[in-house]
């Protein structure tokens, strides 16, 4: 089964520009180190009468959340290439927690076993 690794992190929306440059970069040795998707996502629609995002994550003004996902093909292969990204100096060098668009300390982060995955059949 398909694993994932998931990230809720708020940002400041003045540094958002910084977190998307970061974020690309990021997605980009994520698949060269063989994760099979990297997905940056913004809030953007609160739900009515639900818990949204900013809430659970006690967001301040002029801060937004990030709700991101890396995919690989099962837990092992997530080891794999979590131990091949954590050896990237590429990587290393844009941890600096002093130097990130957000607050290091803020971010959620889990890994998780995918329970149900549907996807569309092609149209023939």
């Amino acid at each position: 089964m398909p694993y994932v690794d998931g990230f809720v992190i708020p940002v400041k929306k003045s540094k958002l520009a910084a977190y998307r440059a970061l974020a690309r970069k990021a997605g980009k040795i994520w698949c060269e180190h063989g994760a099979l998707d990297y997905v940056e996502c913004v809030f953007d629609d609160p739900p009515k009468g639900m818990l949204a995002f900013p809430k659970a994550f006690k967001i301040k003004a002029g801060e937004t959340v990030m709700f991101s996902w890396v995919m690989y093909s099962n837990k092992a292969h997530r080891n794999k290439v979590n131990a091949k990204i954590m050896a990237d100096p590429r990587i290393t060098d844009m941890c600096d927690p002093k130097d990130m668009p957000f607050d290091v300390k803020r971010m959620a982060y889990s890994g998780f076993q995918v329970l149900v995955s549907a996807k569309p059949k092609p149209k023939k």
